[in-house]
């Protein structure tokens, strides 16, 4: 019976480690777009996202692909005054599955150009090939 409750113990522990691993590369994903975005690195900030046609980039209007979201993003922020500087606020993290986190979080742009802008986002990462991707983002 000892043995029964010490493997049950060790199973317990040992996913939320994992989960706690998985929350924090999500963070690291997050702080890596900062970083690119504050570059007025669009490509680098791009490199979050799920490469394939299946990427859905819902705005408005939606936009559907990695491509086309990399051509929206240059086409709405074409210089580096038009993107300031973005700071995220992490609202909720939760993991739904092994391989999925759905994540909440509020989004600002400080300019010194143009009037700063901000709002809000959801995103679901998926796990591929052990790094986290964003596969779906809700933003407005």
């Amino acid at each position: 019976m000892k043995k029964f409750f010490f493997i049950l113990c060790l199973m317990i522990c040992s996913n939320y480690l994992f989960a706690q691993d998985d929350s924090s590369a999500i963070k690291d994903v997050m702080n890596k777009q900062i970083e690119a975005w504050n570059k007025g690195d669009i490509d680098g900030f791009m490199q979050t996202y799920w490469k394939s046609d299946s990427l859905t980039f819902v705005s408005s209007p939606p936009t559907y692909g990695w491509q086309s979201t990399l051509e929206r993003y240059k086409k709405h922020y074409p210089d580096t005054a038009t993107m300031g500087k973005l700071s995220f606020n992490l609202i909720n993290l939760k993991q739904i599955s092994p391989e999925y986190y759905f994540v909440i979080g509020e989004w600002h742009l400080k300019r010194t150009q143009q009037k700063d802008i901000g709002g809000y986002f959801t995103l679901l990462f998926k796990k591929i090939n052990g790094e986290w991707v964003i596969v779906v983002d809700h933003t407005s």
